[in-house]
């Protein structure tokens, strides 16, 4: 996804294909991948827990499917689809886990705040809550944009979504957020 990527794609792309340097080649993926994976996934599910989870079985659905990846992607582009689609499952089967705008006041804050890996202030935890309380695919496209400042070209082939029906997520998500900020005061 960005051109500082420490590892170079087609090197990798090679070694994948190679079964006597697949594994290496996947220890350099999981490597550079992780924590910007990890955080993609937080953002959407809030709770190390089910982020860390999810981070593991993106990476064990990679490596279980790793002789169909041709390298016609980017290796971050792949991982991401994989992760976006782990993540929209875990989120779909636990609606009455995942945040609605019906939640009580304050319960989003209250869960962020208590969760031992969260360090933030009282304005950090309001804009993650405004963040929780956006639909699924607004959040999905928010988080990519703004926080991995992801291209939106970069994002339609992630999303399989078309680039003016992602600038118009971000743009609707912005305002939500803006919108939830604003009666916070």
């Amino acid at each position: 996804m960005s051109d500082k990527s420490s590892i170079n794609e087609q090197e990798i792309t090679a070694m994948l294909a190679d079964e006597k340097r697949r594994e290496a080649a996947f220890s350099a993926i999981i490597k550079q991948y992780s924590e910007p994976l990890y955080w993609h996934i937080r953002r959407m599910v809030l709770s190390h827990d089910d982020a860390n989870d999810l981070l593991q079985n993106t990476f064990l659905k990679a490596w279980s499917n790793i002789d169909k990846f041709r390298g016609e992607s980017q290796i971050s582009t792949w991982l991401y689809r994989i992760a976006v689609n782990e993540t929209l499952t875990f989120l779909g089967k636990n609606k009455g886990e995942t945040v609605s705008l019906d939640t009580p006041e304050g319960e989003i804050a209250n869960r962020l705040e208590s969760d031992t890996y969260f360090c933030g202030d009282r304005a950090d935890a309001l804009f993650n809550e405004a963040i929780s309380r956006l639909p699924h695919k607004q959040r999905l496209v928010f988080t990519m944009k703004y926080f991995q400042e992801m291209k939106y070209e970069d994002m339609s082939q992630i999303l399989d979504t078309s680039v003016g029906a992602l600038k118009a997520s971000y743009h609707l998500a912005v305002k939500k957020i803006e919108k939830f900020l604003e009666e916070q005061d």
